[in-house]
Order: structure tokens, then C-alpha cells, then sequence
């Protein structure tokens, strides 16, 4: 019988966890300039040049392109697609649609890595919840990340958030990973399951957390070009991320332009 490998997690020193900050800045400022671009008739390539642009030109290496063959910066799923879309020439956005952009960028050897959501026009009623209820889960998971917590915890906030809200799919099978040196390390963070497992946070790690969040069925499979996840019933699907480090004084969201100090004080209103 083997026993299960416990993961190992990188520390980062203080001063890493600026460097990291800055990868996550950069991230942060392209993701809005990404938000600002989305439109009807823009493609999915557009917004991939848009993307790889900024971060070069700000002194950034684009974490996504060549990434185990991955052929560009960004990551643009729509509508249904989950995670890990392809951008393409061919994609072009049309009023009603959401697309979910990951981006992630390295300064310095160290990685930011995050992910929106947004919608194309005007869209229904049932996208604007699902929008909302998965970028609120995200920051009730960043909320948990403290340290002294099991890494579990903040699995349980997500998914206990989602479930308040309503009839939703959380994927499964994907989810939030540490991450410094590199953009997947040690451990697997999922959006669901009980409280009070996994490793102890502590001061020094770092983590994305990513709920993926579906309008129908959790239930997803992957199509042929190897790399997009899509929704098996063809529902729409929604996907927000955020990389943060565990400080005494609590979460540090660094891939948000305000280290996430409004998300948090809405939560504590």
C-alpha cells in the first residue's frame, strides 16, 4: 500500500511576495484593459494580442503561451466553455455572450495568475446571477485563507456560498493550485468539500483560487483540440480566479488593483 504524497508548499519571503506582486499587478492591468475591450464583433485573437501586448511591454513574459504547447496568452472560454479556451480568429463575440479570461504573466521568475468573467452587451438575467454568485464565491474562499486555517476551508466558503444562491454546477476536476516559482504548484485547492482538511496555511504561501460555476450540470468533458472544457449540456458556464498570499494581517489579493480591500469590506458589511 503507498501512502499519499503530502504536498509540498512553497514559503515565499516577504520580498518574493512583492515580486509576485508585481506579476500580479501586471495581470491585474491587463485583465482590465481586456474587461474595457470585450464587445460585440471583437474576436477572441483580438483580445489574445491585446493581451500579450501589455504585458511584454511592461516588462512581463506571458505565463499561458508554450505553457505545455499552449499556443497563446490568454485563455478565452465562451459561453459554455469552461476553462481553457483557444483564442481564435474565427471566435467572434456577439451581444448575449460571457467570455471568462485567464491571464497570467511572470516578473522577475514569479508567476500572478487570474481570471474574469464578463458579459458581451446586455445578457439575461440568470448570466448577470451567475456572474455574480461566482465572483462572490471567490472572494468568501480569499476570505478563508488565513493563516491557521486548513486549506479545505476555503473550499467549503466557496462552495457553501454557491449553494446559498441557488441550483449551480461547481465543476469538478479543476480548481485553485499554489503558485510562485511556477504558475500549477502543490496543492490542488477544489471548490468543494468539508471543512477543516489539507495542509495548515501559514504566513508565506501563496495560492490562486479559481471557482468555475455552471448554470446547469457540473458535469463537463474535454473537446479535441486537447485543451477546452466545456459544460456536457451545453449550459453557460462562469469562472472568476484570483492569486493571494497568506500575511499576518490576512489575505493579500495580489492580483487585484486594490489587494482586495473592497471585496473584503463588503463582506465584513
Amino acid at each position: 500500500m503507498f501512502k499519499r504524497r503530502k504536498p509540498v508548499i512553497q514559503m515565499k519571503t516577504p520580498e518574493q511576495i512583492e515580486l509576485m506582486r508585481a506579476a500580479g499587478l501586471l495581470v491585474g492591468e491587463t485583465l482590465q484593459l481586456l474587461r474595457e475591450a470585450v464587445k460585440p464583433g471583437i474576436t477572441t485573437a483580438d483580445l489574445d494580442v491585446i493581451a500579450e501586448q501589455n504585458i511584454r511591454d511592461n516588462g512581463g513574459v506571458p505565463s499561458f503561451k508554450g505553457y505545455h504547447g499552449f499556443p497563446a496568452t490568454i485563455c478565452a472560454s465562451v459561453n459554455e466553455e469552461i476553462v481553457h479556451g483557444i483564442p481564435r480568429a474565427t471566435k467572434v463575440l456577439g451581444e448575449g455572450d460571457v467570455i471568462s479570461i485567464d491571464c497570467g504573466a511572470i516578473v522577475e521568475g514569479w508567476h500572478g495568475d487570474s481570471a474574469i468573467t464578463v458579459a458581451v452587451g446586455e445578457v439575461p438575467a440568470e448570466l448577470t446571477k451567475l456572474l455574480e454568485v461566482t465572483e462572490e464565491s471567490l472572494w468568501h474562499g480569499l476570505k478563508a485563507g488565513v493563516a491557521g486555517a486548513h486549506l479545505t476551508d476555503m473550499s467549503h466558503a466557496i462552495e457553501s456560498h454557491i449553494r446559498s444562491q441557488g441550483r449551480y454546477g461547481i465543476v469538478e476536476g479543476y480548481g485553485g493550485h499554489g503558485i510562485g516559482t511556477e504558475m500549477h504548484m502543490d496543492p490542488l485547492i477544489p471548490n468543494h468539500g468539508a471543512p477543516g482538511y489539507g495542509p495548515i496555511l501559514e504566513v508565506g504561501m501563496c495560492f490562486a483560487v479559481e471557482p468555475m460555476v455552471n448554470l446547469g450540470t457540473k458535469d463537463t468533458v474535454e473537446l479535441e483540440d486537447g485543451w477546452t472544457v466545456i459544460t456536457t449540456d451545453g449550459k453557460y458556464s462562469a469562472h472568476f480566479e484570483h492569486t493571494f498570499a497568506v500575511t499576518p494581517e490576512g489575505p493579500r489579493v495580489l492580483t487585484a488593483l486594490d489587494e482586495g480591500r473592497e471585496w473584503f469590506a463588503k463582506l465584513e458589511g
